[in-house]
């Protein structure tokens, strides 16, 4: 990873996770992940999946093939307090092709795993289903307006680190809920709040973290349900991404997701990226714990 970016292009919330992402090598195959200063109650999923590729790939040793996919699963929640460590196992090394374990320990704990697949993109077959029509991302308000009068329900999201810029197409689920409705799709507008360097794995890196953000929200919003209003407990239980094609995530992409089922107290979440011209860029799965108290009589 190399840096050809300044700073003074990016917010500081961006540079905060930049920061992050820049994990540091203690021994061989060994990196060590801080946490933000915006403390939550366990580890955010995303920053899990974003450390652990920048991990994965700081130990290819032949040749630099872009990832094409990620499958994670979270085993036990990660404490805020502590640093992570990722201690990577090297599958397979090779030009076209490479595989990597990433296993995320505390306190000699796995806290999570995940397999990461690289592989040259080369000619083949092509299709792709077309992007959902929706307004562009300068039409759509910035995610601070839809805060408004809602501070303290959802100060969880409010007081969060936030180097993604995000735009709603449709209203968030607190909205939903307040107008009494329910929605069966998602689709939002997101890139880093300023520039990215060159390097591709530092946009694999923050689509991971952004990824984890607004996925579940179908699984909810299907039964007219909001985060931060509703009692409601959500951990995610793995999650799955592809990488069909090369992206800047410092340009607009289209994160449009849905929820095909909840059952057995979980929820899948299943979602698109597409670039600003309507290009699939990569696909998402993510299943999680969701659990509803509904209030009593």
């Amino acid at each position: 990873m190399t840096s050809d970016a300044t700073a003074g292009e990016r917010s500081d919330d961006l540079n905060a996770l930049l920061e992050l992402l820049d994990v540091q090598q203690r021994d061989e195959d060994v990196f060590i992940g801080q946490h933000p200063e915006q403390k939550t109650a366990r580890t955010f999923g995303g920053q899990l999946l974003a450390q652990g590729v920048v991990a994965a790939t700081r130990s290819l040793t032949r040749g630099n093939p872009p990832v094409h996919a990620l499958h994670a699963h979270f085993i036990r929640g990660g404490d805020v307090a502590k640093p992570m460590e990722y201690h990577v196992t090297r599958l397979r090394d090779g030009k076209p092709f490479a595989n990597r374990q990433v296993t995320a320990r505390q306190d000699g704990e796995d806290i999570f795993t995940m397999l990461v697949a690289y592989q040259d993109n080369t000619k083949g077959l092509e299709h792709a289903i077309e992007s959902p029509s929706v307004p562009y991302p300068e039409e759509l308000p910035e995610l601070g307006e839809h805060f408004k009068g809602y501070e303290e329900q959802i100060a969880l999201f409010v007081n969060a680190l936030h180097p993604i810029d995000i735009r709603f197409a449709n209203d968030p689920t607190w909205k939903v809920r307040e107008a009494g409705e329910k929605l069966l799709k998602n689709r939002v507008w997101m890139r880093t709040d300023g520039h990215l360097p060159d390097d591709p794995i530092w946009h694999v890196a923050a689509m991971c973290y952004a990824s984890d953000t607004t996925v579940l929200d179908s699984i909810i919003t299907t039964h007219g349900l909001s985060w931060g209003i509703d009692r409601l407990f959500a951990a995610t239980v793995n999650h799955s991404m592809w990488f069909h094609r090369e992206f800047r995530f410092d340009e607009w992409l289209l994160y449009a997701t849905e929820s095909p089922v909840a059952a057995g107290s979980r929820g899948i979440g299943s979602g698109r990226f597409f670039t600003r011209d309507g290009v699939l860029a990569t696909s998402v799965v993510q299943e999680a714990l969701i659990k509803y108290f509904p209030p009593k009589n």
